[in-house]
């Protein structure tokens, strides 16, 4: 049966837990978000010094984790067993271990709930461990977001704290942020702290208030603005990056604008240029899509092909490699003069 970390935690808050957890896969703020609810909820504070045990991968052995979760709980209704980083136990691939393990796992104590957080990686469906947990127990596998699933994922967050957010505020801390779930959340959880009263939408005035991104001078205002060659608009823009170059070093521009052609010419090569086919192929959101069309109205194939090669100019120019170096400021006027002539 498939699990979604949501799934699993509704399950949680309604206090069914399972005898077995096994939390794999890429995105590891999901992994936490379980992991850090058992630990909190399954068993009441005066309960978990006698009951609740961690296991730290680099640290600890199958054997010996099987033997804690064969006891029996200490004037409690259950023990509850975390192995926390378990990509990192040492004798997954040891025959013995992996024999007591399985004959736990067949047969599990319904008094203990076993937790593995294994991160970063995941075992296949096919091993003999996942087959035994996900006949007894629970195996969540998650995955990196898309890009383009970001500004929903933030909407849907925001709602569920009771509040509202635009659109273009859901996009710019997505952009801003980048697919860092843990970040991303702790970012939105200081900005509605400062929220009171009636004030319940966050738009783009809030994001740029609260989370430090400024809402004229920021790389993806340059990027709109070169998506409708707005010419005075990217030339007042680098000269504030220009005039602040710590707070906006040369290097990573110059990779969000290489991110944003190389879009360009995907639109220009896609065969079905649909939103749905877009979306997908460019990892963009629909909400953004219109402004990558636009672009790709105004910089023709041969021109995006250019703009390509200016940024990688840019680029060696930057690190000073086969040409003298010049200034950051420098480097953004001239790169964005070759963008839009």
């Amino acid at each position: 049966m498939a699990h979604t970390h949501e799934s699993i935690i509704r399950d949680l808050r309604a206090n069914r837990y399972s005898p077995l957890y096994f939390l794999q896969g890429e995105e590891t703020f999901f992994i936490d978000q379980v992991l850090q609810f058992i630990e909190k909820h399954a068993l009441p504070e005066e309960e978990k010094g006698f009951n609740q045990v961690s296991f730290y991968g680099k640290d600890s052995d199958l054997k010996t984790i099987v033997s804690q979760a064969r006891r029996f709980p200490m004037m409690a209704s259950r023990q509850v067993v975390l192995v926390k980083e378990a990509q990192d136990l040492a004798d997954w691939k040891d025959e013995s271990s992996l024999k007591i393990l399985l004959s736990y796992l067949e047969n599990p104590l319904e008094s203990t709930v076993l937790v593995f957080a294994y991160k970063r990686k995941s075992m296949p469906k096919s091993t003999k461990v996942i087959k035994a947990i996900d006949k007894k127990g629970v195996v969540l596998t998650t995955k990196k977001m898309y890009d383009n699933k970001l500004p929903d994922w933030i909407k849907a967050q925001v709602q569920a704290k009771n509040f509202a957010i635009t659109d273009r505020a859901a996009y710019m801390i997505a952009e801003y942020v980048g697919v860092d779930l843990e970040r991303v959340s702790n970012e939105l959880s200081k900005m509605l702290l400062n929220f009171k009263g009636e004030e319940k939408l966050i738009d783009e005035q809030a994001v740029s208030s609260f989370i430090g991104v400024s809402k004229e001078y920021n790389p993806f205002e340059l990027q709109k603005a070169l998506a409708f060659r707005d010419l005075m608009k990217a030339n007042r823009i680098i000269n504030f990056f220009g005039n602040n170059p710590k707070d906006y070093p040369v290097i990573p521009l110059i990779s969000i604008l290489f991110n944003f052609f190389s879009k360009l010419l995907l639109i220009h090569h896609a065969d079905d240029k649909s939103d749905a086919a877009l979306s997908k192929k460019l990892g963009l959101h629909v909400f953004i899509l219109k402004e990558y069309r636009l672009a790709a109205q105004n910089y023709s194939l041969k021109k995006v092909v250019a703009c390509i090669r200016y940024l990688k100019e840019a680029d060696l120019r930057s690190k000073g490699i086969d040409c003298p170096k010049l200034s950051e400021k420098d480097i953004l006027r001239e790169l964005v003069f070759k963008l839009m002539h």
